[in-house]
C-alpha cells in the first residue's frame, strides 16, 4: 500500500497560505496594515530561515479567528480563495496531485497552517484528508484564538500524522510505500520518515539535503 503526504505552502502552493491570509486581512483593514504586514513578514522570514517560534507565531496568527465571528470569518475567506489562492494553484500541481491520488492508496496535505485557512483550499485540490494545526472552538462553536493540541509544526508533523492514521484505522506500518513531498527545512523531521522524501521548489538547506541523500528534487512551476 501506497501513503501520500504533500506539504501545503511553497508546494502545492506557489506561495504561502498562511503570509496570504495576513495580508487578505490586512487589506479588509482588521489590523493597521503596515505594523501587521511588518510583523506577519518577519515571522516569514524566520520559518524561511528554519528559527520560527511556533507558539508565538500561532498567538499570532489564530488571535483574529477569535475576535471574529464564524460567519464573518467564511465571507473573508471565500474572497481571499478567489483573490490570493486561486492564482497560486499551478496546473503542475493539480496534475501531480491527479496522478498520486491514481497510484496512492491514501493521499493527505500535511500543513502548519491552521485548518480554518487551508480547509477549503484541500477541497480545491479535491484531497479529503488533511492533517493541520487545530485552532480551538469555544462551546458556542466560536474560534477563540489559540491552538487546540499539538501544532503540526516540524516533529510535530509526524505526531499529527500518527494520530490521524489511528484515527482511520491505520497505521505508518500498513504502508509499504510513504512518500511526502515539501519545500521546507522546517520538514526534515518527516521527510526522514517516510521511505521516498521529495524536495519539491526547495529552500537552499533542503536542496542541499535533497542533493546529500539523493533524494528526488522537484520543480513545480507555475
Amino acid at each position: 500500500m501506497r501513503l501520500t503526504l504533500f506539504d501545503l505552502d511553497n508546494t502545492l502552493l506557489s506561495g504561502d497560505s498562511d503570509f496570504e491570509w495576513g495580508l487578505f486581512l490586512a487589506s479588509q483593514g482588521v489590523h493597521d496594515r503596515e505594523a501587521y504586514e511588518a510583523r506577519n513578514l518577519a515571522f516569514y522570514e524566520a520559518y524561511k530561515a528554519g528559527t520560527l517560534d511556533i507558539d508565538e507565531f500561532l498567538q499570532f496568527q489564530l488571535g483574529p479567528l477569535g475576535r471574529h465571528s464564524r460567519e464573518q470569518l467564511d465571507r473573508w475567506h471565500r474572497q481571499f480563495m478567489q483573490a490570493h489562492i486561486l492564482p497560486l494553484i499551478s496546473g503542475p500541481a493539480r496534475t501531480l496531485v491527479r496522478e498520486e491520488q491514481v497510484r496512492s492508496d491514501l493521499v493527505a496535505i500535511v500543513t502548519a497552517t491552521n485548518r480554518f485557512v487551508t480547509a477549503p483550499i484541500a477541497a480545491e485540490f479535491g484531497i479529503a484528508h488533511l492533517v493541520a494545526t487545530e485552532p480551538e472552538t469555544g462551546p458556542d462553536g466560536q474560534f477563540t484564538g489559540r491552538v487546540s493540541g499539538t501544532p503540526c509544526f516540524r516533529e510535530g508533523k509526524i505526531a499529527c500524522v500518527d494520530v490521524w492514521l489511528a484515527s482511520i484505522g491505520k497505521r505508518w506500518e500498513d504502508f509499504g510505500t510513504t512518500v511526502f513531498y515539501s519545500d521546507s527545512l522546517n520538514d526534515l523531521p518527516l521527510l526522514t520518515r517516510v521511505s521516498h522524501p521529495v524536495a519539491v521548489n526547495p529552500d537552499p538547506t533542503l536542496r542541499a539535503r535533497a542533493r546529500t541523500e539523493r533524494w528526488p528534487i522537484l520543480e513545480l512551476a507555475a
